[in-house]
């Protein structure tokens, strides 16, 4: 059984500064999406040190086809000792920070399926991401039950995020995940599809990591079901994660698995 101990927990914690304070953090797929505040528009650089915007960089991968997979997939090849950790992205950005250096000391490349709100809060996120060898996906805009939604609100909801992505990155991003569902619906699939994913990305093992069972916890339920090929649902906004993934990537490294993104999982 994995440990984790309170000397890991700080170390982990403390490169977050000041992630737990009240233990109010935002909340991922059990959360209430917020209704999106518009971005505010980038003060053009000025000067001879300004630094490039978005638009100045090369674009960010766009979503590809993979031909031997289904349109909505659960995992990757089963013969190559690898996973896919997949974030939902949203809550407090320094978890987020905190949860993407880590993983990088570690040689390990996540998935982030980022909310469009939290993206128009935090804009600079988006190139955080991309900036750290992680793939960058659309996680809906406002992270509400869109399987459930009428199709006008479901298609608002996905091209919503997309936009964002291609204002922040030029590109829409790599994956599409539906939000409150581990599976989109038939309706939510096409209308993905229309938006540029040839495929929807789900998952086979739940790290329940929203529900704050504690990071020992997060560790076993991750570590229970993972084998190769894997896709690993975990959220930002949780200090459990945090203190987990240490951990779950150790772990991994002892089983010979290995983290890296899903576009490389799967190519």
């Amino acid at each position: 059984m994995v440990r984790v101990t309170t000397t890991d927990r700080r170390g982990v914690l403390r490169a977050g500064a000041g992630l737990v304070a009240g233990g109010a953090l935002a909340a991922g797929c059990s959360a209430t999406g917020a209704a999106p505040h518009p971005a505010a528009p980038d003060a053009p650089p000025t000067g001879a040190h300004a630094t490039p915007t978005a638009a100045a960089r090369s674009a960010a991968p766009a979503p590809r086809a993979f031909p031997h997979q289904p349109p909505q997939i659960t995992h990757g090849p089963r013969d190559r000792p690898r996973v896919a950790l997949t974030f939902h992205g949203q809550g407090d950005p320094a978890i987020a920070r905190a949860l993407l250096t880590t993983a990088e000391a570690h040689g390990a490349r996540l998935t982030v399926l980022a909310v469009g709100a939290w993206l128009d809060e935090h804009p600079e996120l988006a190139r955080r991401v991309l900036d750290g060898g992680h793939d960058l996906g659309n996680h809906t805009q406002r992270h509400l039950a869109v399987n459930d939604m009428s199709e006008a609100d479901a298609r608002a909801e996905i091209t919503g995020c997309a936009d964002r992505l291609k204002r922040l990155t030029g590109s829409i991003g790599a994956w599409f995940r539906p939000s409150r569902a581990p599976a989109a619906s038939p309706l939510v699939q096409r209308l993905a599809r229309d938006a540029g994913y040839p495929h929807v990305l789900s998952y086979d093992v739940d790290s329940l990591d929203y529900t704050r069972p504690g990071a020992p916890a997060v560790v076993r339920n991750v570590m229970a079901a993972v084998r190769a090929g894997s896709v690993v649902s975990l959220h930002f906004g949780y200090a459990d994660t945090v203190a987990a993934l240490p951990d779950v990537l150790a772990e991994l490294d002892r089983r010979g698995l290995h983290a890296v993104t899903t576009t490389e999982l799967l190519s």
